[in-house]
């Protein structure tokens, strides 16, 4: 996808729906959403938070609402893009004619009032858990400092320390993995501190 820098080159770049963007862009004009282009796409947002966004593709054009999902949708326009989206809903359309003005205006203006009350699905961070391995517990119930220290490092810094150890195929090796790392845990420092700040 060619990357665009605003919203006429965006409409330029599918002339094939340009009579129809443009119409689109015109009724999320008509509200008090801000026009920007993310992703290469026109967006339209409130107090920086995405609600709308244009799209255009071979065979059909239309419109992403961010939460859509918070929409009522009583007159049925609106689609699922991908079972995977929560959020995400779109309004397709295959020609001009199919384009209800009002219709439209009224999702928008609905979108917007829900972003006003805060109604939002947030991305949900899936940090991958932090096995600690036998040896290392070990030691933190010896050791309750160390265990502080390792604690205050970040979640990454603590699965290279618990990886490097469990990644030992003898058990002498974990053990003595384990004692080089305990000055750095101490310290606050990671397993690879030394080679990113070079």
């Amino acid at each position: 996808m060619k990357k665009v820098h605003s919203v006429e080159e965006y409409i330029e770049t599918n002339a094939h729906f340009s009579k129809e963007l443009a119409l689109l862009r015109d009724i999320m004009n008509s509200t008090e959403l801000d026009e920007t282009v993310k992703w290469s796409a026109p967006v339209y947002a409130l107090n920086g938070k995405n609600i709308v966004g244009l799209g255009a593709f071979k065979k059909h054009f239309g419109i992403w609402f961010f939460n859509g999902v918070f929409l009522e949708d009583k007159q049925k326009l609106l689609v699922n893009a991908q079972e995977k989206t929560k959020a995400l809903r779109q309004m397709r359309f295959n020609s001009i004619e199919e384009i209800n003005r009002a219709a439209v205006l009224s999702y928008v203006k609905e979108a917007i009032e829900n972003q006003k009350l805060g109604k939002e699905i947030k991305p949900e961070r899936k940090g991958k858990t932090v096995v600690i391995p036998s040896e290392l517990n070990t030691e933190f119930k010896k050791d309750s400092a160390l265990r502080d220290c390792f604690d205050q490092l970040t979640p990454s810094k603590q699965r290279e320390y618990c990886e490097h150890i469990e990644s030992a195929k003898r058990d002498t090796t974990k053990i003595s993995r384990l004692e080089k790392i305990k000055p750095m845990i101490l310290k606050g420092v990671g397993l690879h501190d030394k080679y990113k700040n070079c």
